[in-house]
Order: C-alpha cells, then sequence, then structure tokens
C-alpha cells in the first residue's frame, strides 16, 4: 500500500491531502464517501476542490498515479483469484471422474475374479473342482419335443 509522508510540509493546505490520500488510498476515510477522486479527496481533505486542481496540482497528479497503481495492484488480484477459482473447478471435474473410474475398476476386478475362479472350477483345476457340475445345456429341438 502506497503512504505519503507529510512530516516536511508545513503548509496546513498541503498536509491536510496527504494525510487524507493516506486515509482513502487504506480505505478508512473519515468524512468522505471512500471514493478515489479528486473531488472526494478534497472533501476528505476539508479543503476546497480548487486548491487541488489550481494551487497544488502536483498533490492532485500524485493522488491520481497512486489510485492508478492501486487500481492495477487490485486489478491483478482478482484476475489471479479468478483464474484461482477456475482452474479449482477444472482441477475438481477429472478428480470427481478419476474416483468414478476407480470404483468402476473395482467391481470390474471382483467381476473378473470371480468368472476366474468358475472357469478354473469348470475346467477342473483345482480341488475344490468336485464342488460345481456343469449344468448340461438342452438343445433347442429337445425343449420343443417336450413342450408339445
Amino acid at each position: 500500500m502506497t503512504t505519503f509522508p507529510f512530516d516536511q510540509e508545513t503548509d496546513p493546505v498541503r498536509r491536510a491531502p496527504l494525510a487524507a490520500m493516506n486515509r482513502l488510498i487504506a480505505g478508512t476515510p473519515q468524512r468522505s464517501s471512500g471514493r478515489l477522486n479528486v473531488s472526494q479527496l478534497a472533501i476528505e481533505a476539508g479543503v476546497k476542490r480548487w486548491h487541488l486542481t489550481h494551487q497544488h496540482p502536483d498533490l492532485k497528479d500524485l493522488f491520481q498515479a497512486a489510485n492508478l497503481e492501486e487500481a492495477a495492484k487490485r486489478a491483478t488480484h482478482v484476475r489471479t483469484a479468478d483464474a484461482f477459482e477456475e482452474l479449482k473447478k477444472k482441477h475438481s471435474d477429472p478428480q470427481a471422474h478419476y474416483r468414478f473410474l476407480e470404483e468402476r475398476l473395482k467391481i470390474y476386478a471382483a467381476a473378473l475374479h470371480l468368472l476366474t475362479l468358475e472357469n478354473a472350477a469348470l475346467a477342473g483345476t483345482e480341488a475344490d473342482a468336485a464342488k460345481v457340475r456343469p449344468i448340461p445345456r438342452r438343445r433347442a429341438s429337445e425343449g420343443r419335443s417336450r413342450s408339445t
């Protein structure tokens, strides 16, 4: 944050705007609305506007330059915050998809394991193969002849 030193100023018309600039830039106005323009600076300083525009234009220019600098900082901060939020959103979508795929992979792994056990049992390669017996399939012609 920009601060304006007014220790060396002896003129009260110059000291008041410098103190007011510090308050306005800090966001702690005492007399004005807090908007960062020359009119509100004059109100905050308790001086006439013409003191800033005609008698002390260097103070007006200093304030406007500081205002532009602070506005640029705020704009950069807002852009950075927006970019961060956008990245968080983009990152959350792949994470949800990843979790979905992990669950699906667990289901497929369990099904594949079960099918492997059944295949091994049907092929007779395990000691427990005697417990599982294949059911003979009926031919299509046998199924029709019994029902008629």
